[in-house]
């Protein structure tokens, strides 16, 4: 798979987790103390543990969270990195959407020529 295509299907997974309020929920919970479970989150959620399970499993295809086994639990942390790699694929666009307009406005605000008015 070419780097660029792989690049943007993570990018896409990253706002696939994060389009859901409730996954963006889980996100803020998990980074406030560091680590939780299905069953913690719940508590703490208006939604079902096996809802947190299924959202939290969206989330790990995302990148987004890591489970370890603890036991009988799994325990989920954020990762980082994939939202990192998400705000630079948005620098990106908006550098090239701010380069696009510049250019618009330098035309626009270009002095126009005489001898091209008829």
């Amino acid at each position: 798979m070419d780097r660029d295509i792989e690049a943007d299907a993570r990018v896409e997974d990253v706002f696939t987790g994060l389009a859901d309020p409730t996954r963006r929920r889980i996100l803020e919970l998990l980074a406030q103390k560091g680590m939780g479970t299905a069953t913690s989150l719940a508590a703490e959620l208006p939604v079902t543990r096996q809802a947190v399970v299924k959202h939290l499993a969206v989330l790990n295809r995302a990148g987004l969270v890591r489970g370890e086994a603890v036991g009988r639990e799994v325990r989920f942390r954020v990762e980082s990195e994939p939202l990192a790699a998400a705000a630079r694929w948005m620098n990106l666009r908006a550098a090239e959407w701010d380069r696009r307009l510049a250019v618009i406005k330098e035309i626009a605000e270009a002095p126009e020529d005489e001898s091209d008015v008829r």
